[in-house]
């Protein structure tokens, strides 16, 4: 048998080996050659040479923006403009906002500058039954804060689950009224209790509702010869003997200092539209007024207040809707006066104030007019034109400066 020499014999075993590395090479270049769905030819370039995308969730370069252009420096006569043009502007637009914001008289002012007002205070709230009962809210309300004379005021109180506003049964088993601790003289009388309750009686609407009711009338519970600030203490039970407390407040006054009539007299006067309630003055000082206007439809309109001193004896607080506020806001005639309430400021001591019982609801319905009879003039006082002066010097200042430098040739 004839042998293959030994170098042969190696030659014949590498070349399987040597053709099999050259396949795999030509296949991957063939492969690479090949754009794939994420690679795309360059620009500028030859057809073999490929710029590949990143895969599908890589991050991507960030495409190349607008060459950035840098500020230019201003000289320094551009400067100077620009810093009075600024001024200028500014200076204008406090004339022009100061203007436009006294345009009405400060005693008749549209509603809405007042959101607070639109309605006498009545307020309601919802807090924690307490730190270990989080689940539980109580649902608290009361009709007025101010209570004057002979009044009643009623309190109620509910509970209800914290995330859902669910109704939950709750009773209120203890209550007491008091000096409110803020004040002065507190601590000298003697709490009285006070009755909630949920059967229908006693002031309370429905049975059963889950909602307990308590009135208090200050000058026939304990509190006749009182004024300041009253406090009603009281502790509620709710589901799983969980227990908590809060408190109302309310602002007493046992003999006003001043009455309404109930008599209204209403005139066209200097062009607006002037309201007269009579009043009957105990005691002298200065007394403040607020009163709501309703258009035709109920839509509330204007907000009219008085500040002044008045003397003891018959009295009117005159009220008036500016002219120039009836032809802004044209509201349907007739209008209608409502929620008046006041009371009888004191310079110094704790309470700052004597009440006088309020006029709730529709106290007087206007007659119907034409918009001729109101007049169109802003309205103006000394103060107020001594403010839009001043404001008018910082514009013309600002004017002059612009003007003298674009007079001396500044670019």
């Amino acid at each position: 048998m004839k042998h293959t020499p030994r170098r042969n014999r190696w030659s014949l075993l590498l070349l399987p080996l040597v053709l099999g590395i050259g396949g795999v090479l030509l296949s991957l270049t063939l492969f690479r050659s090949t754009p794939g769905p994420d690679e795309v030819p360059s620009r500028g370039s030859s057809s073999a040479a490929r710029a590949e995308v990143p895969p599908p969730g890589a991050p991507r370069a960030p495409k190349a923006g607008p060459p950035r252009v840098d500020a230019p420096v201003l000289s320094a006569a551009e400067a100077e403009r620009a810093l009075w043009r600024e001024r200028l502007e500014r200076a204008r637009f406090s004339l022009d906002s100061y203007r436009s914001s006294t345009r009405y008289p400060p005693e008749s002012r549209p509603i809405e500058e007042h959101p607070d007002q639109v309605y006498p205070a009545s307020p309601e709230r919802r807090q924690p039954l307490g730190k270990e009962q989080g689940d539980i809210a109580l649902r608290l309300k009361q009709e007025k804060v101010f209570v004057v004379g002979e009044e009643v005021v009623r309190f109620f109180v509910g509970c209800e689950n914290r995330h859902t506003g669910q109704p939950l049964s709750c009773e209120v088993h203890s209550a007491t009224a008091h000096e409110a601790p803020h004040m002065e003289l507190a601590g000298q009388m003697a709490p009285m209790p006070l009755t909630f309750n949920d059967s229908g009686h006693s002031g309370d609407d429905v049975a059963g509702d889950g909602q307990w009711t308590a009135s208090f009338q200050p000058a026939r519970q304990g509190f006749a010869m009182f004024e300041g600030t009253l406090r009603v203490d009281f502790r509620v039970r709710a589901q799983n003997n969980a227990e908590g407390g809060a408190f109302f407040d309310i602002m007493f006054t046992a003999a006003p200092p001043a009455t309404f009539t109930g008599k209204v007299r209403e005139a066209v006067e200097g062009g607006h539209l002037r309201l007269y309630l009579g009043l009957q003055v105990r005691k002298a000082g200065r007394y403040v007024f607020a009163a709501r206007v309703d258009d035709e439809a109920g839509v509330p309109f204007a907000y009219l207040n008085f500040n002044d001193e008045l003397q003891a004896g018959t009295r009117e607080v005159p009220l008036y809707i500016s002219g120039l506020q009836l032809h802004d806001k044209n509201p349907d005639f007739p209008l209608r006066l409502r929620d008046v309430d006041g009371f009888l400021l004191h310079e110094r001591g704790d309470p700052d104030r004597s009440l006088v019982k309020p006029l709730p609801g529709l106290v007087h319905t206007t007659g119907a007019y034409t918009l001729d009879r109101f007049s169109r003039d802003e309205w103006t006082s000394e103060e107020r034109e001594r403010y839009l002066a001043e404001f008018g010097k910082d514009v013309a200042e600002a004017q002059q400066h612009l003007d003298a430098l674009a007079g001396a040739g500044a670019p």
